[in-house]
């Protein structure tokens, strides 16, 4: 794998990284992947495991949150016969499970981060630390929202999470895309990199390679429109940029718009079912 380009942690320890391109696949590994990631994740800036509202960009990004929740779980509707039980991996504070719950599904959730599971504890959802706690089950859906780039162990995962699904079950995972416009724009300022919490950085044909020898296909690609305007804010921002909503606000217009004809969005939903 070649050097593709050098970043840092900007959100938490201010350490450097290195992300590597694997030709192959046609994706990103950052280098090196520390041991133990914990660290990375306690800290107050790093909202996606958080309910804080302090700053605006806290409050943005609840509010581009409960927007995007309704969408969420429509997508999964739309893929199934009918509405059973669903998995969500990486459940955060639980804001999508109660969402999927009040659509008529049967939830269960798995969350590693300690403190994201007692914020989901206090609004009545409880959550697995673990896939291997919910190793006996089946489920007729299964999303992980942006949390397929901070898996170790891909391909063991993958297999794991196939093995969760029913025979006609719907695997739905969105992540960062690094082809995007604003992805190019930022280079290494591009705040969906979020080295070292990201490990992986997918591209359609990385996640079609993947999952491909678990006899998954990807069957549909759904754009995150929000994600340019929230990812380029944070990119003005580590770019130290004092005007960064007006910049982060046409930034992120202008890669959604040639994403209307490229098809590379800041972030992507993939649709995923067994080969048949």
């Amino acid at each position: 794998m070649k050097l593709f380009l050098k970043t840092k942690d900007f959100s938490v320890s201010g350490e450097q990284f290195e992300l590597h391109r694997d030709e192959e696949l046609d994706m990103l590994v950052t280098k090196p992947q520390p041991q133990n990631l914990t660290p990375y994740y306690e800290s107050e800036d790093y909202i996606s495991h958080t309910d804080s509202q302090t700053s605006f960009t806290d409050r943005l990004y609840q509010l581009v949150k409960r927007k995007n929740l309704r969408n969420k779980i429509q997508k999964v509707v739309n893929q199934l016969d009918s509405i059973k039980n669903l998995l969500d991996l990486g459940a955060g504070t639980g804001d999508f499970l109660i969402t999927a719950q009040n659509s008529g599904f049967k939830v269960t959730g798995v969350e590693p981060n300690n403190k994201a599971r007692k914020l989901a504890e206090q609004k009545g959802v409880h959550l697995f630390s673990s896939l291997a706690d919910v190793s006996n089950q089946k489920f007729q859906a299964i999303t992980l929202w942006h949390v397929l780039e901070h898996l170790p162990d891909l391909d063991e995962q993958i297999k794991s999470l196939v093995n969760l699904l029913v025979e006609d079950g719907v695997l739905v995972i969105a992540v960062p895309n690094f082809k995007s416009y604003d992805a190019k724009h930022y280079k290494s300022h591009w705040a969906a990199f979020d080295v070292p919490r990201h490990l992986w950085h997918f591209s359609k044909t990385s996640i079609a390679k993947l999952f491909a020898p678990h006899q998954m296909e990807v069957i549909k690609i759904k754009p995150m429109w929000f994600d340019a305007f929230y990812v380029s804010m944070l990119s003005e921002k580590y770019r130290g940029n004092k005007g960064y909503l007006f910049r982060a606000f046409f930034v992120g217009l202008w890669s959604n718009i040639k994403a209307i004809f490229t098809k590379e969005h800041s972030s992507l939903i993939y649709i995923l079912k067994k080969r048949k």
